[in-house]
Formats: C-alpha cells, structure tokens, sequence
C-alpha cells in the first residue's frame, strides 16, 4: 500500500466519523421517540459499562476466572461495597485500588 492510499484512508475514516458522529447534531429539533425508547436509551449507558467491565473483572485470557486468588475480584467489591454506602466516585476508585494493588504486588496474585 502506497502512501497516498493510506491518506486516502485516513482521511476517508476521519470523515465517516465526523459524519456519524454529529449526525443528531445537524436537525434543528427534537427527534421524536416513544417514551419508552426515551427510557430504555437512560440505561445506555450503564449496559455499556457493564458489558467493558464484567467481563475484564471475571475473565482471564477469554476464560473465566477459576481460582479466588485474582486481586481484581476482592477489589471490585470492597470498590462496590463502598460506592454504595458513599455514592462517590473518587472514594470508590481509591478503595479499589487499596484493595487491589497491595493484593497484586504484596501477594502476587
């Protein structure tokens, strides 16, 4: 492949995303949605995020997990017990990572 193919390419990617990308951007008004479209697209963003972190949590290599001794499992859910009691994002990363780096680089595991 040429250099000039691979401008072509480039550019050719950049603009297909611009495109789809501001593409809700371009009407003047609301786009109608039934409600019940409205309310399913809240959880959006949650099922996104459940579907990167679940399985980097619970997988190895493309399996499951099958030994406790995995400093990821205690970690997420010392970081859930307390996002839950505290609803706060700072406090639940930093408990994560209290949890999970003296496991990791302490124990090894």
């Amino acid at each position: 492949m040429s250099a000039w193919e691979t401008v072509v390419i480039i550019v050719g990617l950049a603009l297909i995303t611009l495109f789809t990308r501001s593409f809700f951007l371009f009407p003047d008004e609301d786009l109608p949605m039934p409600g019940w479209l409205r309310r399913g697209l809240r959880y959006a963003p949650l099922a996104a995020l459940a579907a990167v972190i679940v399985p980097e949590v619970l997988m190895t290599q493309g399996h499951l997990t099958a030994t406790f001794q995995d400093a990821r499992l205690p970690a997420s859910v010392a970081a859930s017990v307390y996002y839950f009691s505290r609803r706060d994002i700072l406090g639940t990363i930093v408990t994560g990572m209290a949890v999970f780096l003296p496991l990791r680089i302490g124990l090894g595991w």
